[in-house]
């Protein structure tokens, strides 16, 4: 997990190609008059999801984590608490859906407060729960970054080099 202002956002370039896009589409938009939807940056590799809502109450949040895309999560306007933990401190209550590519879990973890132009890269090894209110519910504008990982290149070469191992006999 990273957190940063926007204006930091050159630090992470060297991160992966993908990622350093991301952040640049980020630095150089102005979303203050971009209406809430999904925009391309760079087909299903990299994408833009606007949003326009009311964050929530601490206990209606979820724990989610991905496998398929890196989350970079930018308040546009207004604040919330993003949480964060890692995976020995979650259980999970919702096995992986791939076509929305979630696991949703149970458990605990830290929280920081994310204002605006500051931005957290979430990996797919960082459990999260966005969209909670730091003291009332308020409106908040904020841009979530999808980044495509190689998992399912991983995943495939993994089950490849599982079917071609042999035992001996």
């Amino acid at each position: 997990m990273i957190f940063d202002n926007i204006k930091n956002a050159s630090l992470y370039f060297s991160l992966d190609e993908k990622i350093k896009k991301a952040l640049e589409y980020l630095s150089t938009t102005n979303f203050e008059n971009v209406e809430p939807g999904n925009y391309e940056i760079d087909g299903e590799n990299i994408f833009a999801i606007v949003q326009e809502y009311q964050n929530k109450p601490f206990t209606s949040g979820k724990w989610e984590s991905h496998k398929k895309y890196i989350d970079i999560q930018f308040i546009v306007n207004g604040a919330e608490k993003i949480g964060f933990t890692e995976s020995k401190k979650v259980i999970t209550l919702q096995e992986y859906d791939s076509d929305k590519d979630v696991t949703i879990h149970k458990g605990e973890g830290q929280y920081i407060n994310v204002e605006q132009n500051h931005f957290m890269i979430l990996f797919p090894s960082d459990i999260h729960m966005p969209g909670i209110a730091i003291n009332i519910p308020k409106q908040v504008k904020k841009v979530v970054v999808k980044v495509r990982t190689n998992y399912e290149e991983q995943n495939k070469s993994h089950e490849e080099s599982s079917e071609s191992t042999t035992s001996i006999e």
